[in-house]
C-alpha cells in the first residue's frame, strides 16, 4: 500500500509545475495546459484523502472539478479561437485588448 505521503509530493510537484507553466510561459494553449495540471493535482489529493479516510465525498468532488475543467477548456479554445481570429496570435504579451 501507498502512503499517503507520496500521493501529497506527487500532488504539490504537480501543482508546483503548474503555477510555473502559468507564470512562465506566454502561450495560451500552454498556460491552459497548466491550469489542467493545477486541477489534475486537486484530484490526486481529493482520491487519496478520499481513500485514507474511507470517506466518498473526495471522490464525488473530482467530478465537479472534471466538470468544471472540462467548461474551462471548452471557453478557453472558444476564447483562444477568437483572439487568433482577430490578432493572429495566441502570445498574451501581444494581446494587449485590457490596456489603455
Amino acid at each position: 500500500m501507498v502512503p499517503l505521503s507520496y500521493y501529497i509530493v506527487l500532488s504539490s510537484v504537480l501543482f508546483m509545475l503548474g503555477v510555473i507553466g502559468v507564470l512562465v510561459r506566454r502561450n495560451i494553449v500552454i498556460i491552459l495546459l497548466s491550469i489542467e495540471m493545477m486541477l489534475n493535482a486537486a484530484n490526486i489529493n481529493f482520491v487519496a484523502f478520499s481513500h485514507y479516510l474511507h470517506n466518498i465525498a473526495g471522490q464525488v468532488f473530482v467530478f465537479f472539478v472534471l466538470a468544471v475543467a472540462a467548461s474551462e477548456v471548452v471557453i478557453g479554445l472558444a476564447i483562444i479561437i477568437a483572439l487568433y481570429k482577430n490578432h493572429h496570435t495566441i502570445n498574451v504579451d501581444e494581446i494587449n485588448l485590457m490596456k489603455w
